[in-house]
This record gives C-alpha cells, structure tokens and sequence, in this order.
C-alpha cells in the first residue's frame, strides 16, 4: 500500500481561498433560490403541470446544450467566462424581483428564469472545472483537498442554510431573496475577476465548433476510464431520482412522518455528504483512487437498500446519512481524478458530456420510481435502485481500477512533461497491490 508522496504537503495556493468564497457566496444564492423559486411558483398557480415546467425548464440547458457548452468553454477564456456568467446572472435576477415588487410576475417569466440561471450555471460549473486543475497544476493531492473543500462548501451553502433564508427571505416580501441571489451572484463575480489568470486554451479557428463538441464527446467514450467515471453518476442519477420521486411519500406512508421529519431525513442525507466529502482523500490515499470510488459506490447502493428495509424513521435517517456520505466521497474523487487526467483543451468537454449523460438520466429515473411505485410498492423503487446502483458498481469496477488509474495519471504527468520520468515507485499514485 502506497501513498502519494507527490506534493503530500503542498499548500493549495493564495487564490484558491478567493474562489472557495465565491462558490460559497453564490452557494449560498443558489440555496435562497432553490427554496424561493418553487415557493414563488406556488402563489401564482395551484396548477401541477404549471409548476412542472418550472422544475423542467432549470434541466433544459445541460440537455440542450450540454456538450457545444463545454467546446465553448475550452475556446474561451475561463476566469473571464466565470465572473462574466456570474455578473449576468446578477442582472437577470432584477428582472423577476421587479417584476415581483411590481406585482407582474409570472409563471411563463420564472420558467425563463429558472432556464437562463441553468444556462449560467452550464457555463460556469464548466469553466470552473476546467480552471481548477490549472490553478492547481492538475496534481492530484492538490486537485482532490480543493475539491473536498468546495463540495463541502456548497453542500453546507446550498444544502443547509440556503434553503431555510429563502423561505424567511420570502417572508418579507416577494423580490427579497430574488435580489438576494442578486446580490450573491455579484459578490461572486467581483472574486472570480480577482483570480489569477491562467493560460487560455490553444484556440482552434479552422475547427468548427459542431467538430470540437464531437471531439470531446468522442474522447469520454473511446476511454475505458473515462467512460467507466461517467457512467456512474449517469446510472446513479435514474437510481436517486428513482428514490427522491417517492421519498416524501414513503417517508409519511411507510415511516409515519410529517413534514418536519422529513426535513430531518433531508439534513441526515447532507450530513453524511459532508462527512464523504471530508474524508475523500484519506479514502483516496488509503485505498486507491479506484478502489475507494468502488468501495463508495457499493455503499450508496447498500445503503439505499437499507432504506428500502428501513422498518423507522431512525433506520432511514440513518441509511440516507451513510448514503450521503457516499456520494460526497465520489464526487470528491470522481471529479478530481478526472481534472488530473484530461489534457485542459478538452477539459470544459469532457466536464460538459459526463455531466450531461448524469443531467439526460434524470427524468428516466423519475418516471421509473413513480411507474414502479404505482404499478407495486412504494418500497419497489428503493429495491430498485439498490440494484440498479449495485449492477453498475460490479460492471464499472474494472474500468476504474487502481491499475488504470494509476496508467492514466502517469501517462498524463508524462505528457505535461515528457522528460520527467520518475521512478515507478513515485508514480504509484494513490494505488495499493492489486
């Protein structure tokens, strides 16, 4: 068993505190909206269907321009690209808070808002996965610390005290926390403007931007690796959004609680993400990467088992932690061993197409745990999804092993620089025996 002794005490460096804050601050936004927006909706209509296309249109981007988002990115400058999607996003929320003051507001203008915040959030989620590796020089140490840092950030932002702002937010009056995701979203901007730049990307004026899209596309599903990283949360989301279709009312059917509790169960669920977030790297160093993304992901799956055998709330709470703590744990890996591997001109398409394939899952996985839980059990979704997240950690196991990790992340060191050709035992990166 090896650990990685390349960079073991590098600190992450100056500006990384300042884009750490700005994701925070707009995490926080993010939260505020997440709460207000469907709350707004609902004093405008009582309508179902109304209220869907509300939900849908914030997952329309990464569905429709998922991948030819991401050859943009690697053609554009990405600070630029970040605090320019940010200040834009503050101008678009002064729209619907007018409107709101104004007492016009509608449910046709909050679709469109929640559209165009997507779309912003498809460029700048883009931009800064592809930007973080090169602050960082694509080290992994480095890469899986800063991203253990900002995934427990936006899960503490957006997860725990974002949502409760926004209703006591909206208590107020209608545009408050509109102009407070307003003001967040500036804050952010003002920040990503301070970053250090980094080298843009080598543009390609004769390659046409349909040819590039395809090229990054075509590089996630021509590599085993690659695809085997993709393929997880894509799987993942059919299973969770399976799950959360029904969880409300399997936790008031089956586990007799109210609202309340199921705020509760909701908390644990985070709870455990900032725990997997937290110790993401130690189960890095001490398992394999690749070992420790499988060890992972047959806990989500074990867990979400024991949610479906849950027999009390205190079981299910319990289960959804562990769950939780999975799922912060992979996305903390998962993202950072990608960002050390992808050469950065493809790295805003490689980010956009994996993440795309997890987006266009989703709405599978809705339809299957309201068909399931229709057509048998409430509890048949959550079976489901246990299987299905099992099934896809055994077929995946091999594509991300510790072997291919540890080929993958050599070969890309030697490519960044082809003289430097340590001994093996220094390029055992994070990989134990096999």
């Amino acid at each position: 068993m090896t650990s990685n002794p390349i960079n073991d005490g590098a600190k992450l460096p100056a500006g990384f505190g300042r884009l750490w804050t700005a994701q925070t601050v707009s995490s926080l936004g993010d939260g505020v909206t997440h709460a207000a927006l469907p709350l707004l909706a609902v004093t405008l209509t009582r309508d179902p269907m109304a209220l869907a296309v509300v939900t849908a249109a914030g997952t329309l981007p990464w569905l429709l321009f998922g991948v030819l988002g991401g050859a943009l990115v690697d053609r554009w400058d990405r600070r630029r690209t970040m605090w320019v999607t940010d200040a834009a996003r503050a101008v678009l929320l002064v729209i619907p808070a007018a409107a709101a003051a104004l007492d016009v507001l509608s449910i046709p203008l909050l679709a469109a808002l929640a559209f165009l915040l997507a779309l912003g959030g498809l460029f700048f989620d883009t931009a800064a996965t592809a930007y973080v590796p090169d602050m960082l020089g694509r080290d992994p140490t480095l890469l899986e610390r800063a991203n253990a840092r900002l995934r427990g950030a936006q899960t503490a932002a957006s997860g725990f005290a974002g949502p409760p702002a926004g209703s006591a937010l909206l208590a107020l009056g209608r545009a408050v926390p509109l102009l407070a995701d307003a003001v967040s979203f500036a804050l952010s901007a003002l920040l990503v403007r301070s970053l250090p730049a980094v080298p843009r990307p080598a543009a390609r004026a004769r390659e046409s931007l349909l040819r590039q899209a395809r090229a990054g596309a075509s590089y996630v599903f021509q590599d085993r690796l690659l695809l085997g990283l993709a393929l997880r949360p894509a799987v993942g989301n059919v299973a969770f959004l399976a799950v959360e279709t029904i969880l409300a009312l399997f936790a008031r059917e089956r586990l007799g609680v109210g609202a309340f509790g199921f705020g509760l169960l909701l908390t644990a669920e985070a709870t455990g993400g900032l725990l997997g977030a937290g110790i993401a790297s130690f189960l890095g160093r001490r398992l394999g990467t690749g070992t420790a993304l499988t060890c992972t992901a047959t806990i989500e799956g074990l867990a979400i088992l024991g949610l479906a055998s849950a027999p009390n709330p205190y079981v299910a709470g319990l289960a959804l932690a562990v769950c939780g703590a999975g799922m912060g744990a992979t996305m903390v890996l998962g993202p950072s061993l990608r960002q050390a591997i992808v050469p950065a001109p493809l790295m805003g398409r490689v980010a956009s197409t994996s993440r795309m394939l997890a987006m266009c899952a989703a709405p599978f996985g809705a339809f299957l745990g309201g068909w399931l839980a229709t057509t048998f059990d409430l509890r048949t979704p959550l079976y489901a999804a246990a299987g299905l997240l099992l099934t896809v950690t055994a077929v995946t196991a091999t594509m991300t092993s510790n072997r291919r990790v540890e080929t993958a992340l050599r070969s890309a060191r030697q490519k960044a620089d082809p003289a430097d050709q340590p001994p093996a035992r220094e390029i055992a990166v994070q990989t134990t025996s096999r």
